[in-house]
């Protein structure tokens, strides 16, 4: 079993689309941070702190991302996503 289909055991079709977005590399693919942040509460654990960032840890590895100021999410942040989904234990 790979990793996309081990992380997306638990979770829902658009949970499940949006993780097969981000990992997939598809640029242009307009995600929305409201369905990035549900598939990581989906993950893991979401907490927001004082600075109004936002921690998340996913099977150990906890980063701590700066919610964009347009609803979708640009191309750093789907980075740095793919990069601690792919660090995930």
């Amino acid at each position: 079993m790979g990793r996309k289909e081990a992380l997306s055991d638990s979770l829902d079709n658009e949970q499940r689309k949006t993780l097969e977005q981000i990992v997939d590399h598809r640029s242009g693919a307009n995600i929305e941070w409201r369905q990035v942040r549900a598939l990581l509460e989906a993950l893991g654990t979401v907490t927001e702190e004082h600075n109004g960032k936002v921690r998340v840890t996913v099977g150990g590895v906890s980063e701590v991302f700066e919610p964009p100021r347009e609803k979708d999410v640009d191309e750093e942040l789907l980075s740095d996503l793919r990069r601690m989904l792919a660090r995930r234990s």
